[in-house]
């Protein structure tokens, strides 16, 4: 028998970065107890739900794969992953910070400080997430250090914020009856009849006692135990983000999203520093890199990093604890299928400062609920974190192929040599 035990693995510590504690977990893994698991393929598929989503597969010699999923910035991703394949085949996929740092740096002249790159990387790392707690038989948030709550709070993106939607007390009462104690609203509107510049977002008076009205309305509409967001998009200017920043502090949101562009630090520390109304920003910043500066220029009081494009689970997970030391929160952006949710819960689970995680499927409701086989994985506004092998659930494939893009492979066997 194995001198190696679950327990004292678990003991030992939570990460599989080290080459010694992925051969003892192979060792100790049943069934699959060979010690030289291997990657064979990489496969992908493209998937249009809320947006873009990149699937990605990664297969070994036992039989088992993992899947994974980028977004947003994944839009050309597949050729990407490919280009991945030299770093994979062959190799052993427990070691999944040592494949996933010799392909950033592997592409440190070919754009891996952010965009694309680190999106694609994203997608991939977390199906070596999966694989690899699947190979162990133990869920992911075990191998990112434990869990340290049961469920995942959600927020639910309304898909309205005015009484002038003929439609809005029905979709507010579809939020109230799933169930989700968190809302968040939009209030930059391209549309708005009071802009007079389709360019410069400089909010005229009328424009922003709109947006004011928007908030009030939803506030008003929802019950006070129900914590209300808004975003801004990143669209406005410093004088805009300011005055709709302090004018809306009496309504105590949960976050102010993105009042300025993201991209300056400085600014967005600005509009911090003249409002008692938490800000948020993060959900286009990659790595820890990315996030740094927000932190050490104390420019916002929560972060947002998309986990299907920040680098994924372990990424996150360092970002988290990076946050952490600054006693900054963390409410994921998220608005990939039950895949990608699922596995950013496991990260959600097992950091301390986890706030709030996004949801963004209201309008695609009958395709959330058919898209894993496990079904519905929402219950009045919370995941539970499942203690199956990997991240818990599999793609209900004839479910999934109804969000196929058209023309694009589905898990085709690469046909490239390595």
């Amino acid at each position: 028998m194995s001198r190696y035990t679950r327990r004292a693995l678990l003991a030992g510590t939570g990460l599989l970065g080290l080459p010694a504690l992925s051969a003892a977990l192979q060792t100790a893994a049943s069934p699959y107890r060979r010690p030289k698991l291997k990657i064979t393929d990489v496969r992908t598929a493209e998937i249009r739900g809320h947006g873009y989503q990149l699937h990605v597969r990664v297969y070994t010699d036992q039989g088992i794969y993992g899947h994974g999923e980028g977004t947003d910035a994944v839009l050309g991703g597949v050729a990407l992953v490919q280009g991945f394949r030299r770093f994979l085949i062959g190799q052993d996929p427990l070691n999944v910070d040592l494949l996933w740092e010799r392909i950033r740096t592997g592409g440190i002249f070919a754009g891996a400080q952010a965009g694309q790159y680190v999106a694609a990387l994203s997608a991939l790392e977390i199906a070596l997430w999966d694989l690899a707690g699947k190979a162990v038989g133990l869920p992911v948030y075990q191998l990112l250090g434990g869990k340290m709550r049961d469920r995942i709070r959600l927020y639910c993106d309304s898909q309205t914020n005015s009484p002038d939607d003929p439609q809005a007390q029905e979709k507010i009462q579809r939020i109230k009856d799933a169930g989700f104690t968190a809302v968040k609203i939009d209030v930059d509107d391209a549309r708005d009849p009071m802009r007079w510049d389709a360019v410069n977002w400089t909010a005229s008076n009328a424009e922003l006692d709109n947006m004011l009205g928007k908030v009030a309305f939803m506030r008003q509409s929802l019950d006070k135990r129900t914590d209300l967001a808004v975003d801004m998009h990143g669209r406005h200017d410093m004088s805009t983000a300011k005055r709709f920043a302090r004018e809306v502090e009496p309504f105590k949101l949960l976050f102010l999203e993105e009042p300025v562009p993201a991209e300056n630090f400085d600014a967005m520390r600005d509009v911090r520093e003249s409002t008692s109304t938490p800000i948020c920003a993060g959900e286009n910043v990659y790595l820890r890199h990315g996030f740094r500066p927000y932190l050490e220029r104390r420019a916002v009081d929560i972060i947002m990093p998309d986990i299907q494009k920040c680098g994924g689970l372990l990424e996150a997970r360092k970002i988290a604890d990076m946050a952490h030391t600054y006693y900054v929160p963390v409410a994921p952006h998220c608005v990939v299928s039950p895949i990608g949710t699922m596995a950013s819960c496991h990260v959600c689970a097992a950091v301390p400062n986890f706030l709030v995680l996004e949801w963004h499927w209201m309008p695609r409701l009958a395709l959330w609920k058919s898209f894993v086989k496990e079904g519905e994985i929402i219950d009045k506004g919370f995941i539970a974190v499942p203690d199956r092998p990997g991240l818990g659930v599999e793609m209900n494939e004839e479910a999934a192929r109804q969000a196929q893009v058209p023309g694009r492979p589905w898990f085709e066997p690469s046909r490239d040599k390595v």
